[in-house]
């Protein structure tokens, strides 16, 4: 039986027109606004950036690839894997020195994949 693609609405305007009786044409987001909604982009403000930027450079300068950061206001949450437990201390007491950070979420993996 073959599946009918036309029912997957492929874009925002396609959303919009089968849904809103009246759709307001000043306000659309571009489609690379678009692409990040659908992968849960969340914008970060000034500050927040420059968090992040500070938590990326700690992750790296203590050596773990494998660690992943998401910053929200002064909350930090990581992601990922490491070795052992020696660098995942590490990885925590370098993001715990950067002024700015209030909270750590830490939902790293220790050991291999």
């Amino acid at each position: 039986m073959p599946r009918n693609t036309d029912r997957n609405p492929k874009s925002y305007e396609e959303i919009v027109r089968r849904t809103v009786v009246e759709p307001d044409g000043t306000v659309r987001p571009t489609l690379e606004q678009e692409q990040a909604a659908r992968e849960g982009f969340r914008a970060l403000d000034t500050d927040e950036r420059a968090l992040y930027d500070r938590v990326v450079d700690a992750i790296a300068t203590a050596g773990a690839p494998g660690v992943t950061a998401e910053v929200s206001r002064d909350l930090v949450t990581l992601r990922g894997w490491v070795p052992d437990a020696a660098l995942l201390r590490a990885v925590d007491e370098a993001i715990a020195r950067i002024p700015g950070v209030e909270t750590i979420h830490d939902q790293i993996v220790v050991g291999r994949t």
